[in-house]
């Protein structure tokens, strides 16, 4: 049951996060994700397999914070009008996005529990699973793709944000070591010491929507 719940969920939240990100570039002025056929919402043009399926197989397993991420959205810095600075913005729109979520989740969680005594108790369960999970699974995407670590969201962020000399030191260390940085904090389960802190703060505020 929680398989069946959670896959949708988190197939529909990647794929809404990086249609993000290239939305924000194609509207800063960079149409490559549009004629790369990746400005759509059709999820087989954003599945990766292994942080579509497999990383969230894996964090289901080995019971680690469920997470994952898609196919990357081609951005051409070149064309955009001030491209660090704007590359920031378009990292910044996937966890963006994913909060925004969150919170619609969370708005629709409350409004099942008022109108409860209106639908059967089956239909207010199966909602209630269904929008849980909705609010934790785009609050761990959110907080995981905000880690300063390049390929991440937050890694880019950080990039945009610092002196260019900085910058490019950064990019040129995590570009190399980055992504099997990610792997280990994932294989070792360290992963969910630098995630619950964030993810918990977040889901506090949250629940004072309900």
């Amino acid at each position: 049951m929680e398989l069946i719940v959670f896959i949708p969920i988190l197939f529909f939240s990647i794929i809404l996060h990086e249609f993000a990100h290239g939305y924000v570039a194609y509207r800063l002025g960079d149409d490559t994700a549009y004629y790369a056929g990746r400005l759509t919402l059709n999820p087989l043009r954003h599945v990766d397999p292994v942080g579509t399926i497999g990383v969230p197989l894996l964090c289901y397993v080995m019971g680690l914070p469920l997470f994952g991420w898609a196919k990357p959205v081609p951005v051409n810095p070149l064309r955009l009008p001030s491209p660090r600075k704007d590359m920031g913005k378009v990292a910044l729109a996937g966890p963006v996005i994913n909060l925004i979520l969150a919170v619609l989740f969370a708005l629709l969680l409350k409004a099942v529990l008022l109108g409860q005594g209106f639908l059967g108790a089956e239909v207010v369960k199966s909602a209630l699973v269904f929008l849980q999970y909705g609010i934790l699974v785009n609050v761990m995407l959110a907080v995981f793709n905000l880690l300063p670590i390049v390929p991440l969201d937050g890694g880019r962020i950080v990039t945009a944000l610092l002196p260019v000399r900085a910058a490019l030191a950064y990019d040129r260390f995590f570009s190399r070591w980055g992504m099997w940085l990610v792997i280990v904090l994932i294989l070792t389960g360290a992963v969910r010491y630098l995630l619950l802190p964030p993810a918990t703060l977040v889901l506090t505020l949250i629940s004072k929507i309900l």
